[in-house]
């Protein structure tokens, strides 16, 4: 239905590196397998320069495992832990904090932040494999009917777009406290000012997040790791005349798209809260308000804020992409 514009979108503004799509479908169950062990782990956790957190913090959650001789039909998402694909994947699958490690076939795209993938002999990938962060392996024997894409060095780049400019101190520290404290004051006058400017097609992007969070969150997915690919590859012509330009559109679009996605976000959890509470209405700046709230509250915390706004930022860009900034058309009128 929709999977064509998003298509055609993400391919005109990513024309240079080409961008999977995503395949809307239905939940599929897979099962937990035991944390790998270092000896299971490809030599790729061993290279220069990169930050091995990401990789042991996998290690310490069961892998996602999609078993041989099993079909899973919906998107394979793994947060924090490495996937396992010995069956027939026949959507994307997509990994944060993690590798993917696929012996069997995936009908979709393969994407990767902060972690590496590993193709065995014998494994087909029908569509892309994007990696941000880490490395891709590929042992004889093994198909990839689109573009291979890593950059193992920008794996700060997309947590950059999902939680901003890291200070480099504590996330106790008082200074990172108050400077959170303000950036959810910051939220604040974004919501109201896009409701009162643009309250209704702020509502439409609301609503979708509520109809299909899970299709968002791919979609918000994917087209962060095309902007972070974009940006590194518009950034070696940055000195030229085209370059900068180019980088300040990637840029300011994935802002404006973050933005619009988190007051969506804001409002689409405030509604869910106020229905739990018995309130079947609510003014939307009062819901967005309840949400945000809700939200500022784990980014306060620890790696749970990080964790709950990465989320939260990839479901809301994938609404923003996904709607037009609630106009709910194409981004490419047929002719």
């Amino acid at each position: 239905m929709c999977g064509r514009p998003i298509r055609q979108g993400l391919l005109c503004l990513f024309l240079a590196l080409g961008v999977g799509a995503w395949t809307p479908v239905q939940d599929a169950t897979v099962q937990d397998e035991p944390p790998s062990t270092p000896d299971d782990r490809s030599e790729a956790d061993d290279r220069s320069g990169a930050a091995p957190a990401p990789q042991a913090a996998a290690l310490q959650t069961p892998a996602l495992h999609l078993a041989s001789g099993t079909l899973a039909r919906s998107q394979l998402v793994a947060l924090g832990r490495d996937l396992l694909v010995e069956g027939e994947a026949l959507s994307d699958v997509a990994v944060v904090h993690g590798s993917a490690r696929i012996t069997g076939s995936v009908a979709g795209d393969v994407i990767v932040l902060s972690g590496d993938v590993e193709l065995s002999d014998g494994a087909s990938v029908a569509g892309d494999v994007y990696v941000l962060g880490g490395q891709v392996k590929v042992a004889p024997g093994c198909e990839i009917g689109g573009r291979t894409v890593a950059y193992p060095t920008v794996s700060q780049a997309w947590m950059t777009l999902m939680e901003g400019p890291s200070l480099g101190l504590s996330a106790t520290s008082p200074v990172v406290l108050g400077a959170k404290i303000a950036l959810i004051c910051g939220w604040l006058a974004v919501a109201l000012l896009l409701f009162a400017t643009a309250g209704r097609e702020v509502l439409t992007t609301s609503k979708s997040i509520t109809a299909s969070p899970f299709r968002n969150f791919v979609v918000g997915l994917t087209a962060v790791s095309s902007m972070v690919l974009t940006a590194v590859f518009v950034s070696s012509f940055a000195a030229s005349l085209l370059g900068l330009p180019m980088l300040f559109l990637v840029g300011l679009f994935g802002l404006l798209l973050k933005l619009w996605g988190m007051t969506a976000v804001f409002h689409a959890l405030g509604v869910w809260i106020a229905e739990r509470l018995g309130q079947a209405k609510s003014l939307p700046q009062n819901a967005a308000t309840v949400g945000l709230l809700m939200l500022g509250t784990f980014k306060l915390l620890p790696y749970v804020g990080v964790w709950t706004w990465t989320v939260a930022t990839l479901i809301g860009v994938g609404a923003a992409f996904s709607t037009k900034f609630g106009r709910d058309e194409p981004w490419i009128q047929s002719a």
